[in-house]
């Protein structure tokens, strides 16, 4: 199956609307996400809010490196899963490459950027994915700018409609 149609075959379970107009997204990626088998199913039910959540650097008990993390995500219990169960907001390790994860950090610690989620999804195979981006903040007044252009937009497609 080519690449153009496995992204096609994929159902998208939470969606950050908000990170792409605080933010001014530099570069995406695409991130595994390590998960119980609760948060699965309650994923597959749509059950979750990535809204408020971030990703940050966390070290790993008896490791001597870091690890991206997803942090303050909110993916509600499965209620089924009665003891076998998780927590709502613990942080989820975020699965990507070395080199990927190093030029993240890099950016961060070096230039004040931070690392956003966009989307969390299952993808073709029914691997949990989510796509995340460095950002950079915006500042008021291109917040202001970007409404002003939507606005635009939206009354030159009502006057070309009408025409």
């Amino acid at each position: 199956m080519s690449k153009d149609k496995e992204k096609d075959n994929y159902k998208v379970v939470a969606h950050n609307k908000r990170a792409r107009f605080d933010y001014e997204l530099i570069e995406t990626l695409e991130a595994g996400i390590m998960l119980m088998g609760s948060e699965v199913k309650s994923l597959r039910l749509g059950k979750t809010s990535i809204n408020e959540a971030y990703i940050g650097e966390m070290t790993e008990e008896g490791a001597d490196h870091c690890a991206l993390y997803l942090i303050n995500a909110t993916i509600s219990e499965y209620p089924q899963a009665h003891s076998f169960g998780h927590t709502e907001k613990r942080p989820r390790r975020l699965l990507v490459r070395k080199r990927q994860m190093n030029k993240f950090l890099g950016a961060i610690r070096k230039k004040g950027m931070t690392i956003v989620p966009l989307k969390l999804y299952f993808n073709a195979k029914g691997l949990a994915k989510m796509d995340i981006a460095l950002a950079k903040g915006k500042q008021t007044h291109d917040k202001r700018a970007a409404i002003k252009d939507r606005d635009w937009n939206r009354e030159k497609a009502r006057v070309m409609k009408g025409e």
